[in-house]
């Protein structure tokens, strides 16, 4: 190794980048996180004692799913006041704690905004469902009935059957792409804006780093109400469209996706600019996403990321992901990704591109080294450090309305939110005193942080080294990425930034050991857990990766 390449090692990469662009964030799902109190669900207070863990794994920030005050009908993510902490989850004042223990161990924080809808106990909509005169009136979504009294539009809800409510008093319908307790706001509304960012600038003002927007191109709907049209099922279905439910059939170039988008984003980042060193990353499903990704990041006036779903599907193969890669970046041109393999919403990665007939751990290794050598900045989700797998639930032990409407077809998302194992023998894992929200798997327990903390060959001691090393590599935190390639389930691709080493990158995604040819002078850098030999020709055993320099 040379000595520029050594000097690069000592310290980590910094520089005049802003502190999102090639960050590591570490996803938390507050109820099954860490209960302090011993109700059975995870809180705010439980994140604060588990800072030092998350610290120690090396990422830069945390994300936290919502944690505002709601009647949880879909998991804090019907909000029914934006500026208050459900009691389930503490108060503003552990909050507050949370925040700047974070800071105090470096840790940026970033908090879930979903603002496209409310809860219908929200006090905007309570007024608003009354009448069509009240101050308010117009905040959320309404539209008069067709002649024979049925829905205004075609559109569909995103778990299922229409997408419009019946409000007696107002004798209209309202807008609800999710649940039917989950009403669309106005956009079309300057009020509705205007009292949204003052939603942001509340938290901005207690110490906020940024903001993870929900559904972030499902803003403005089509003001002329028109009907979506069929779509073609030999395309590829949309993130958001679950088998068995009628999502999918349609294009949803009407209830979503509108232009006003941009203009929206454009304000919202407007007043994250007026504060330092703050970021916006929006969550874009679609069937299009990656060229909604491009269009909501270029420039300087939008997101600052978006967040990807390309690697949140069940195929895994080297050529998908290196169409995906390419794709992305065709679209994307100037923007800044956010890569992800497991979040709240899917099945765990550790299942979902597990090969059963294999040891799971160099899977699970290989899967978080590519991960971390994608251009970009990556999300982990709680867990995910573990090898934590999809837990298997039954249906009596269900919480999601999304599973439980579509069950069996669907077994909906409480499979990725069961409790984090921290202690492998105390009851539930050590996550809470009393009996979880979830239950916690015996497979998870094996899995437990205080398990893996002290063995050297262990998912959360690779995690924390591949971590801790990428962020010395600065061709890999905020490099550029090329030749992406991929051959006989061999995935390749090159990082370089000037003034530094390229970095060739490679990963063996098949289940037998495999050669190939690497440029001559290539070497074996220091990464953690690297399987690979070089002598010749790269070696690589099943499920091994490589990064190589001196190309």
């Amino acid at each position: 190794m040379n000595n520029t390449t050594q000097a690069q090692e000592q310290q980590p990469v910094k520089g005049n980048q802003p502190w999102w662009q090639g960050a590591t964030i570490y996803q938390i799902y507050p109820r099954s996180f860490y209960d302090s109190n011993g109700d059975g669900i995870g809180d705010l207070a439980g994140i604060g004692q588990k800072l030092g863990y998350i610290a120690s794994l090396g990422v830069d920030a945390i994300w936290i799913s919502p944690f505002f005050k709601s009647p949880m009908k879909d998991f804090g993510y019907d909000i029914s006041d934006y500026r208050d902490v459900d009691t389930i989850f503490g108060s503003l004042a552990d909050c507050q704690a949370m925040i700047n223990r974070a800071h105090t161990l470096g840790l940026k924080v970033i908090i879930d905004k979903v603002v496209s809808h409310t809860s219908d106990q929200h006090p905007w909509f309570q007024q608003s469902r009354q009448n069509k005169t009240n101050p308010k009136s117009d905040w959320y979504v309404w539209a008069e009935p067709k002649p024979d009294g049925t829905p205004p539009t075609n559109w569909q809800s995103v778990f299922g059957g229409s997408a419009w409510e019946w409000e007696p008093r107002r004798k209209q319908y309202y807008l609800h792409n999710f649940l039917s307790s989950q009403p669309d706001l106005n956009y079309h509304n300057d009020e509705v804006q205007q009292q949204i960012l003052e939603e942001f600038r509340f938290w901005l003002d207690l110490g906020i780093d940024g903001f993870r927007l929900d559904t972030a191109n499902y803003y403005y709907h089509d003001a002329l109400l028109r009907d979506n049209p069929p779509r073609d099922q030999s395309l590829k279905p949309s993130f958001m469209a679950t088998s068995g439910t009628p999502y999918g059939y349609q294009e949803h170039i009407y209830d979503k996706n509108r232009p006003e988008n941009i203009l929206w984003l454009q304000r919202m980042r407007a007043l994250l600019d007026s504060y330092q060193d703050r970021m916006l990353v929006g969550e874009i499903g679609d069937s299009d996403a990656e060229s909604l990704m491009g269009e909501y990041t270029r420039g300087n006036d939008r997101l600052h990321m978006a967040y990807s779903f390309q690697f949140l599907t069940t195929r895994h193969d080297a050529d998908f992901i290196c169409a995906s890669i390419r794709q992305l970046e065709d679209s994307i041109q100037d923007g800044w990704p956010t890569w992800a393999m497991s979040n709240h919403d899917v099945p765990r990665v550790a299942s979902r591109w597990l090969n059963p007939q294999y040891d799971p751990l160099p899977q699970n290794k290989l899967h978080l080294a590519l991960l971390i050598a994608l251009r970009g900045s990556l999300c982990i989700y709680n867990g995910e450090e573990l090898g934590l797998t999809e837990a298997e639930l039954t249906y009596e032990q269900l919480q999601d309305p999304y599973g439980i409407t579509f069950w069996p077809d669907f077994k909906g998302r409480d499979g990725c939110r069961t409790p984090m194992p921290w202690h492998r023998h105390q009851p539930h894992a050590g996550f809470s005193k009393q009996s979880p929200w979830l239950p916690v798997p015996p497979e998870h327990q094996q899995l437990a942080v205080d398990e893996q903390h002290g063995n050297a060959d262990s998912m959360l001691s690779f995690s924390r080294q591949i971590i801790q090393w990428r962020k010395h590599q600065p061709q890999l935190c905020i490099g550029d990425i090329s030749a992406v390639d991929a051959q006989n389930n061999i995935l390749s691709f090159r990082r370089t930034l000037p003034h530094h080493t390229e970095i060739l990158c490679v990963f063996n995604l098949a289940a037998n050991s495999q050669t190939l040819t690497v440029p001559a002078g290539a070497k074996l850098m220091s990464a953690p857990g690297q399987p690979a030999k070089l002598d010749q020709q790269l070696d690589l055993p099943a499920f091994g990766f490589a990064f190589l320099e001196g190309l």
